[in-house]
């Protein structure tokens, strides 16, 4: 959808408060944040943003709690989030969620993985890919108990 009809499509939506929920990053980013700055004297894109939430921060908004991660020791876990959410959004719903469910949380400082959309796929960037991954994910992934 243009992002031209996003707006008008989406009126009756945001007029009756509805959370808009996106389970991808980049989505809640357009609404969030892009969307915003195209039109930025435009009331419906500014409500629109604010009714715009990754899954996590819907939760976290409703105060939901997870279940237990399990009655043994916390398990650890290696979180890398979409590189785009860390950059705009941000990733402290969802890690707070797992913390929230007994997990012990490791989310290295990583960046950009080096796989970002249709980049690592083509022959002549795959030495950059390599080596933007190798910087801190992939080192980490390595170190990471199963």
């Amino acid at each position: 959808m243009a992002l031209c009809r996003v707006l008008p499509a989406r009126g009756e939506v945001m007029y009756s408060g509805t959370p808009v929920v996106c389970l991808e990053p980049s989505c809640v980013a357009v609404f969030r944040d892009e969307l915003a700055r195209l039109f930025p004297d435009a009331a419906r894109a500014k409500r629109l943003a604010k009714q715009t939430f990754t899954l996590a921060e819907y939760l976290e908004r409703i105060d939901w709690q997870p279940p237990a991660a399990g009655s043994g020791p916390r398990a650890r876990v290696l979180v890398h989030g979409h590189c785009h959410q860390k950059a705009v959004l941000g990733m402290q719903s969802e890690l707070k969620l797992l913390a929230a469910a007994g997990f012990e949380v490791d989310a290295p400082d990583s960046g950009c993985c080096g796989m970002a959309g249709s980049f690592c796929f083509k022959p002549e960037h795959y030495a950059a890919s390599r080596q933007v991954g190798e910087s801190v994910l992939v080192p980490a992934v390595r170190r990471a108990t199963p």
